[in-house]
């Protein structure tokens, strides 16, 4: 029996979603179960296998569909019990009106109908099941796959600890595509504010490929902020190398990966005081309130406060990536028991479901 896998959605530029799927849902990852990637060339053939290709393959057999990606086709819907959307986040629900068009109609509608009708799910994180609850079925089993992060950007914290406790200029770096809901607008509010508060030449560098909205064009207008647009590893390995803090103000995600990532350097992580960044960063992270730039900025001034706060961080930041690696690894081992109890459990009953077809 085929296990399939929805890889029609990559080739583009590696950003979290393909990332996520080429970490978690590769021929090695699920080993040694015997996964078949089904793949698109192009936006037309994409869309073409998503809503009927893969709906076809599933008519003419008992196989099982995984959709790291996408959410399912509407057509998908009969086969439900053998597909297992992997629920990145909500955000297509909860924050509808910050969807381009495209995103309302190709994915917000397919993504509710999955949630409402779907018997699982795997999830990124405990904060995205814990809120998969308030749209699913009441029976709905929903399996965490947590992911390992690798050090995908070849960082290393070096030196880092004894680099200068006053840096001059105190250097800012966000990552993530520049649309609403990362809200960069805030990052360079709290920056504003690090401004005034004893760090005049301070800077934010922002690297990730412009998305929908008008973020970009305000923000090209913020005195002390760089965009770079989307970048290779060994660009972001550099930037990051350069920086002092990673900063994270977005309204909301499904996991945060680039904070997990952004530890290999050693650096601290400024995120919003919210349950999913306390879910992914523990005890290492400065938690602010976004929504007060200048509480953020004082938060973040007694973080670099201590002589020895640069040593401090790329300790926790070490005991962090460990931490979370030891519980990515035990949902692997989940998840494959999960993937093989499907298929084993389709397999029995593919003659007798061929006899009612």
């Amino acid at each position: 029996m085929a296990i399939y896998i929805d890889n029609t959605h990559l080739g583009r530029h590696v950003t979290g979603l393909e990332r996520i799927t080429l970490e978690l849902f590769s021929a090695k990852a699920l080993a040694p179960l015997d996964v078949v990637p089904v793949r698109a060339q192009g936006l037309r053939q994409m869309l073409t296998t998503q809503t009927l290709g893969l709906p076809m393959r599933l008519a003419a057999s008992s196989s099982i569909l995984l959709c790291p990606g996408f959410p399912p086709s509407p057509l998908l819907r009969p086969f439900a019990s053998r597909v297992l959307p992997y629920i990145h986040d909500d955000f297509l629900i909860t924050r509808r009106a910050e969807l381009n068009m495209r995103a309302r109609l190709y994915m917000a509608g397919p993504f509710k109908l999955a949630l409402r009708h779907y018997p699982r799910f795997l999830a990124n994180s405990g904060d995205t099941r814990r809120k998969l609850a308030a749209h699913c079925r009441s029976d709905a089993e929903v399996t965490l796959y947590r992911p390992a992060v690798r050090n995908v950007f070849g960082l290393d914290p070096g030196q880092r600890s004894e680099r200068s406790a006053e840096p001059q200029p105190l250097r800012l770096i966000a990552l993530g595509t520049v649309e609403p809901r990362k809200n960069f607008a805030a990052a360079a509010k709290v920056l504003d504010a690090l401004r005034m508060q004893g760090f005049p030449d301070a800077t934010l560098d922002i690297v990730g490929r412009p998305g929908w909205g008008s973020d970009w064009q305000a923000l090209e207008q913020q005195p002390g902020v760089t965009l770079h647009g989307y970048q290779s590893a060994e660009r972001v390995n550099q930037l990051l190398d350069a920086a002092d803090l990673f900063i994270c103000t977005s309204h909301d995600e499904g996991l945060g990966l680039p904070l997990l990532e952004a530890q290999y350097a050693g650096l601290p992580i400024v995120a919003p005081d919210a349950a999913i960044f306390r879910e992914v960063l523990g005890e290492s992270g400065i938690y602010i309130d976004t929504a007060d730039p200048a509480s953020a900025a004082t938060r973040i001034g007694a973080a670099l406060w201590h002589e020895n706060w640069r040593a401090r961080y790329v300790a926790d930041a070490a005991r962090n990536l460990a931490r979370w690696n030891d519980l990515a690894r035990g949902d692997r081992e989940n998840v494959i028991s999960l993937i093989a109890r499907l298929a084993h459990l389709e397999g029995n009953a593919a003659p007798e479901y061929r006899r009612l077809a």
